[in-house]
């Protein structure tokens, strides 16, 4: 069989029938390469897991057929069952067709290294906060990790969950105001056999958590303003509104977490929240309040930690 590269295909080939795609392409790699060359042809729009034509084909082939990131290179020359070409064939005019970002393609999205269920009713997991998940939130814990968590308007449950798996002797809750968002949060408890220490619960913002107090707080609620909602490509219009857009400076729900947090956070307690290009719309809303703004090794911005002890001092800005 003849291969070409990327640069040899100058209009698409996803018009051809799937038969003859199929008959065409057999192994792995000649899958590799054409679903990246349609792609990086269709101009699609990169950001829930992947960041070019290349990775989100690595990451459609790979979970297409059920394989790890770090496969085994030598399988890149297996050929393929004709029921799993057609499976990638198939993904991929949906990608192209439909905008669909993948993960809700293959129904499944990584965060934090563990894999997580979504569909439709929540966000796709990309926040920057996995990375300090990842390093058990040693920051502001050194000597011993807190005792209860909270996931305040946690979608998927990917905040958490992960975080319950990082660190094992906590407890955790998940908040979220959408029923539909709690469904799938519960699919991932159960996905993840951690059920005896997370617990989802529905609240708008705080209101259904009276009395409970947590060590630390963290939060990737709606932060999209009004004019970047209104530009985002195509692919993020399939992420449920209600988790993205929060009113012209996108802080609606931003306001409302500062204003009660203390109220549910313990003295020695931290509230780490992501608010991403909105950032320049809390600096703006609170300038006396000095935020902690902090740096990712992989990338992402517009995450700010508060202490206890800050969110006392500047309660009045949050009035």
């Amino acid at each position: 069989m003849t291969t070409h590269s990327p640069e040899e295909l100058s209009t698409s080939t996803l018009s051809l029938p799937d038969s003859t795609l199929a008959h065409e392409l057999i192994t792995l790699r000649d899958y590799l390469r054409w679903v990246s060359s349609e792609f990086y042809l269709a101009g699609l729009h990169y950001g829930h897991g992947t960041q070019s034509p290349w990775d989100e084909a690595v990451a459609l082939s790979l979970g297409a057929l059920h394989l790890p990131w770090n496969v085994d290179p030598a399988v890149l020359d297996a050929r393929l069952l004709p029921m799993e070409r057609s499976r990638i064939i198939k993904l991929a005019r949906e990608r192209i067709t439909t905008r669909r970002p993948l993960p809700y393609l293959l129904g499944e999205a990584f965060f934090a290294g563990y894999p997580f269920s979504v569909d439709e009713r929540v966000l796709i997991p990309r926040s920057p906060i996995a990375e300090l998940i990842e390093d058990g939130f040693a920051a502001w814990f050194p000597e011993e990790p807190p005792a209860r968590v909270l996931d305040l308007c946690t979608g998927s449950g990917c905040i958490g969950i992960a975080t319950a798996l990082v660190l094992p002797t906590c407890d955790v809750a998940l908040a979220d105001i959408s029923q539909d968002a709690l469904a799938v949060a519960r699919q991932n408890i159960t996905r993840h056999d951690v059920g005896d220490r997370v617990r989802a619960w529905e609240s708008d913002v705080f209101s259904g958590l009276q009395g409970q107090t947590f060590e630390l707080i963290v939060s990737n609620p709606p932060y999209v303003d009004a004019r970047d909602l209104a530009t985002m490509p195509a692919e993020f219009r399939h992420e449920p509104d209600l988790a993205l857009g929060a009113g012209s400076d996108g802080l609606d729900i931003v306001r409302r977490i500062l204003r009660d947090a203390r109220r549910h956070l313990s003295d020695d307690g931290w509230l780490i929240v992501e608010v991403g290009n909105s950032d320049r719309h809390v600096e703006a809303a609170f300038p006396d309040v000095p935020f902690m703004w902090l740096d990712f090794e992989r990338g992402g911005q517009g995450v700010f930690a508060l202490s206890a002890a800050e969110l006392d001092a500047h309660a009045a800005s949050f009035a």
